[in-house]
């Protein structure tokens, strides 16, 4: 696994805001640079049997138009896809529906993914955790992606691994680390900074509390 110090700081992470029909929603863009080609980035972020190495068991149809399953977690529309550049997919979890673009770009040092997920979020949800929330999840696939790369022929730990993780290893570092890094582009998106470092408490404690 990726030393977790230098994963964090090879992350790029930004907060805005945009206006849908629905009212405001809030947007979450992360994104980093790994050292591969468009074409087998696209390959790891696209293909079931390498999305379930690095991130969680999917199912569905993996095309525009097809539904998709994550294990656990969140499904949804694959809604475009432009292949080796990108696609747009809802995010369903729930009755909660926001949406997730991703993006790969050919840059110096190997190709760059970059996802921007747009929510609309409840005022006390957001007061109480802040983005750290969606975040630190963020965070932790990008941390994922960065060890299948890195070794494209190991597994993806077990859940039982992962409470090891953090409760042995530096899986609780990590989220200290991305909860404040968030909190860094909640402020840099003009929250209070006092506020965002409270948020940021709440999220890790919630990420961290087995």
């Amino acid at each position: 696994m990726p030393d977790v110090r230098q994963q964090i700081s090879s992350v790029r992470r930004s907060l805005g805001r945009r206006n849908l029909e629905a009212g405001e929603a809030r947007v979450s863009t992360i994104s980093q640079v790994y050292d591969t080609g468009i074409d087998d980035l696209w390959q790891v972020v696209t293909s079931a049997e390498r999305i379930d190495r690095w991130f969680l068991p999917i199912s569905g149809e993996l095309k525009e138009g097809g539904h998709y399953q994550f294990e656990g977690n969140a499904g949804g529309t694959i809604t475009s896809c432009d292949r080796p550049r990108g696609y747009d997919a809802t995010w369903e979890m729930g009755d909660q529906v926001s949406w997730i673009t991703v993006r790969l770009s050919e840059v110096e040092g190997g190709t760059r993914f970059e996802l921007e997920h747009v929510a609309h979020v409840k005022d006390e949800w957001w007061e109480q955790f802040g983005p750290g929330a969606t975040g630190i999840g963020w965070d932790s696939g990008l941390l994922g992606l960065a060890g299948h790369l890195t070794d494209p022929e190991s597994t993806r730990p077990t859940p039982e691994q992962l409470v090891d993780w953090v409760l042995e290893g530096d899986g609780k570092l990590f989220m200290r680390l991305s909860a404040d890094a968030w909190a860094e582009a909640s402020v840099a998106d003009g929250a209070d900074p006092a506020e965002a470092k409270a948020q940021a408490d709440r999220s890790f404690d919630a990420f961290t509390a087995y």
